[in-house]
């Protein structure tokens, strides 16, 4: 990447927008899920949506690591925090996620826990590093992209035998979310999609080949796109393509930052620590197979699962939160009851409005609220 101008280009994005609408065919429709919530904001704050033709349409789909956790492991955060006198590391957006009856981490602050915001592993480490007599658990959630953090994390902490660490490990994996959702059954409200556009930052590290079995089972294509409207915009049309001449194939839009086999000295550090659980709950998907990873049994002393009371939680949304509907792709943000009323970004009611990349956010931010939304002519 020379200069990010060159990515955000309004001549090209014409040229771009032009040729998808020539490429479409007329008598058929185009779902095109984009995974990652990255690519939702990307398309939501730069209004790629309106110079879609009217055949095509974006699909949000479960890409925001916040937004799947379930409201379980949300409570168990909250019960750490409150009830074993510890120090209890977060990022920023799970301060505000709702657990059962609206409580929060942020909420358990207010009653008196340790609850402290970081913005790394390493300011975890430090903390523990500067209170021994205390113990402090890092909340350690995301995708592929900071299993590579929670890693090397752990490995400093036996390496400097840090007793007093422990990592409560959330990390989930992208490719059996797309799984479950082309495995939901069509009489639930799941939607039909035609092909994905696959995550950018995880595919730094996994690479694109994790997706090939996944296209060869299913049949649908995956482009793993880049997070500039243009990158958005050039991989829907590669989309486009495959779909109208029935090929369903990986393929690599955003080759300035991804390789087919994906960062092998992260992958390595990861494997040394982390290993795939059984199965894993997700907020809208339900229990999945092989879906998350758990701390290796080699560093179970730093495992908070195992030094702490954290039992298994099965817990509901807020009542008529359509969260999980949104991650599924069934429905859009406005079509949420609560959704701009008593759901706003200050009185969240669900995870899709908290984060960062969350579709709620997306719609609400960039002012994207109205059921129905017109598109630009972009041959005019």
């Amino acid at each position: 990447m020379k200069y990010i101008d060159d990515f955000r280009d309004a001549s090209v994005a014409k040229s771009l927008a032009n040729a998808i609408a020539r490429s479409v065919k007329p008598d058929r429709e185009y779902k095109i899920m984009e995974f990652c919530g990255g690519h939702t904001h990307a398309i939501f704050r730069y209004g790629v949506q309106y110079l879609m033709p009217d055949q095509l349409t974006f699909v949000h789909g479960p890409g925001c690591p916040v937004c799947v956790l379930p409201t379980g492991r949300i409570d168990n955060a909250i019960r750490l925090a409150l009830d074993n006198n510890i120090i209890f590391c977060t990022y920023a957006d799970m301060l505000r996620v709702p657990g059962s009856g609206r409580n929060s981490l942020l909420k358990a602050k207010a009653e008196g826990a340790d609850v402290r915001m970081v913005y790394s592993t390493q300011d975890a480490l430090k903390i523990a590093r500067e209170n021994v007599n205390t113990q402090v658990v890092f909340f350690a959630i995301g995708f592929e992209t900071t299993t590579p953090a929670t890693a090397v994390a752990l490995l400093q902490a036996k390496k400097e035998s840090l007793k007093n660490f422990s990592v409560f490990c959330n990390h989930v994996l992208t490719p059996s979310a797309i799984k479950a959702i082309l495995d939901s059954p069509q009489e639930t409200d799941s939607v039909h999609i035609d092909g994905f556009l696959g995550p950018s930052h995880v595919s730094t590290v996994i690479g694109s080949e994790p997706y090939e079995a996944v296209v060869s089972e299913y049949k649908k294509p995956v482009v793993i796109a880049g997070f500039e409207p243009l990158d958005v915009m050039q991989s829907t049309l590669m989309l486009i393509e495959q779909i109208n001449s029935g090929r369903y194939a990986v393929e690599n839009e955003y080759t300035r930052a991804v390789t087919r086999k994906g960062n092998i000295k992260a992958q390595a550090l990861v494997s040394e620590v982390l290993e795939v659980r059984s199965e894993f709950e997700w907020r809208g998907l339900g229990m999945l197979p092989r879906s998350a990873l758990k701390i290796k049994s080699g560093f179970s002393e730093f495992d908070a699962e195992k030094r702490f009371d954290v039992p298994r939680i099965v817990a509901s949304d807020v009542k008529g939160c359509e969260c999980p509907s949104v991650l599924r792709g069934s429905k859009q943000p406005t079509e949420c009851k609560l959704f701009g009323k008593v759901c706003v970004p200050e009185n969240p009611m669900g995870s899709c409005m908290v984060s960062s990349e969350g579709a709620c956010a997306a719609y609400y931010s960039y002012g994207r609220m109205g059921k129905s939304e017109s598109k630009i002519g972009v041959n005019q």
